[in-house]
């Protein structure tokens, strides 16, 4: 919190317009200031060595790292801001993917008008905001397991896949990820092989096809 009272917020989402309209809602609040504001995933994570922030609000689906991917490094970190997730789509996998990297909530762009602002507040008290329709059985299963601290199941990808998945599904080259991640083209192609036979798929088109339902591209 600033000096003068207002929760330091970060804003993540590749789209300027949406930007531009969640600013909007979030600066209409006396105690709310937006003070960075980026266009990808990896951004999101660079900008928070520099500056102190309290809530970082992040796109599911960005550029580089996905919002997924970035709130799992960030809620890595000592002294780690709230997070929650900006997503178009009402989309089951994608909340409990949220709430496993550690965020606080999951609010739908189609009604951030109404929640964002409970959002915001509620995790900024440290409590979980679920919007309206989530609240299923399975839901509710989940979150009494999180609670009870009792073993979830691994993910499918080590994040390090996630990744490549994602470049693969972007039509990066295998000498294009290797730059973008600092690593061989050798090593690319070995998570390659390791990613299909994982997930016992042949190519890039089923690869795409699963990176969209994993939240890892925009469909």
């Amino acid at each position: 919190m600033t000096e003068s009272g207002r929760w330091r917020i970060l804003l993540a989402d590749d789209h300027a317009l949406v930007r531009r309209g969640v600013r909007m809602i979030l600066e209409q609040q006396p105690d709310f200031s937006v003070v960075a504001e980026v266009g990808d995933g990896k951004e999101a994570v660079d900008v928070l060595r520099d500056v102190e922030v309290d809530l970082a609000i992040l796109d599911v689906a960005m550029p580089r790292l996905t919002g997924l991917q970035a709130a799992r490094e960030i809620s890595r970190r000592k002294e780690s801001p709230k997070i929650l997730m900006l997503s178009m789509h009402d989309n089951e996998q994608y909340f409990f993917s949220s709430l496993k990297v550690g965020a606080s909530g999951y609010v739908l762009k189609s009604v951030a008008d109404r929640d964002l602002v409970d959002a915001c507040r509620a995790a900024l008290r440290g409590e979980s905001f679920l919007y309206p329709g989530a609240e299923s059985t399975l839901v509710r299963d989940y979150l009494g397991r999180v609670k009870r601290g009792e073993r979830l199941p691994n993910a499918v990808l080590t994040p390090r896949e996630d990744e490549v998945v994602k470049l693969i599904a972007e039509s990066h080259s295998s000498r294009e990820i290797a730059q973008l991640l600092s690593i061989s083209v050798k090593t690319v192609e070995r998570h390659r092989e390791n990613i299909l036979a994982k997930l016992g798929m042949r190519d890039r088109t089923e690869l795409t096809r699963y990176a969209v339902r994993a939240g890892l591209i925009e469909p």
